[in-house]
């Protein structure tokens, strides 16, 4: 059920008559009080003041850490570039030196493998060298003793040349045979004439080797049988007797020419 609204006995008692013009108004009557806006305002003003300095410090403060970290950012990437191209260096020097050190061992290898072969080269060398020196004394030991023996040998010859030079010169005279050198030591050219019926000045003659142990006969004109020379040779080196050499070869020049 709605309520009358009705003023408190006390704001009724307390108004005054409507019918005073002198009473004075209840605003009037209540005590003067002073809320300091001016003060409020002026401390408002300082701190809005305040604020704004300290808005604009922070707003300084991080433009400026902005600034600094756009600059440590720009400072880190160029270290990053350069660190980077540093390692690019290194990396570059590194397969240089890796090349290098390749180079370096493939060159120690082959002159190690150079080397292996000189020393193979050197110890073949030597080893040729000291046989060629043993074939070098064999080779004196075999000169000296044919030496020796040719020394020997031209001794004999020499004592038996004194008893047969008459017999030589009897056997010149008889069978019409000459004696002359043959252009080199120990050989000996004997030429014979009258060995043809119808020329008496037709020729024939036989080298003599007197040089070897073995005497020899390298050459004859007219050219003669092999066979029936080296029998005389046979005789004439078992016996060492001209004679038989020379009647011999007389009398296949003799049977040469018939034919």
């Amino acid at each position: 059920m709605p309520t009358l609204f009705e003023p408190s006995l006390s704001t009724s008692t307390m108004r005054p008559p409507l019918s005073s013009a002198d009473a004075l108004s209840m605003a009037d009557s209540l005590p003067n009080i002073n809320f300091g806006f001016e003060e409020l305002r002026d401390r408002m003003a300082k701190f809005t003041v305040k604020f704004d300095a300290f808005i604009e410090q922070g707003r300084k403060r991080v433009l400026e850490e902005r600034n600094q970290f756009c600059m440590n950012v720009a400072e880190l990437h160029e270290d990053q570039r350069m660190k980077k191209k540093d390692i690019e260096i290194w990396s570059s020097k590194s397969s240089t030196h890796q090349q290098l050190l390749a180079k370096e061992a493939a060159e120690t290898n082959e002159m190690q493998t150079a080397i292996a072969s000189l020393s193979a080269q050197r110890e073949a060398h030597n080893a040729t060298r000291e046989s060629l020196k043993q074939q070098i004394a064999d080779t004196q030991k075999q000169i000296d003793a044919r030496a020796e023996a040719q020394r020997t040998h031209a001794k004999y010859i020499d004592a038996q040349s004194r008893y047969n030079i008459p017999e030589l010169d009897f056997y010149a005279s008889n069978l019409c045979m000459s004696i002359d050198g043959g252009g080199l030591n120990d050989h000996l050219v004997f030429t014979f004439t009258h060995i043809d019926d119808h020329d008496w000045t037709h020729e024939a003659m036989f080298e003599l080797n007197t040089g070897k142990r073995e005497y020899e006969i390298p050459y004859t004109k007219p050219k003669l049988e092999r066979e029936r020379v080296e029998r005389l040779l046979d005789k004439l080196n078992e016996t060492r007797d001209l004679r038989y050499l020379f009647k011999g070869m007389r009398e296949l020049f003799v049977e040469a020419i018939k034919e």
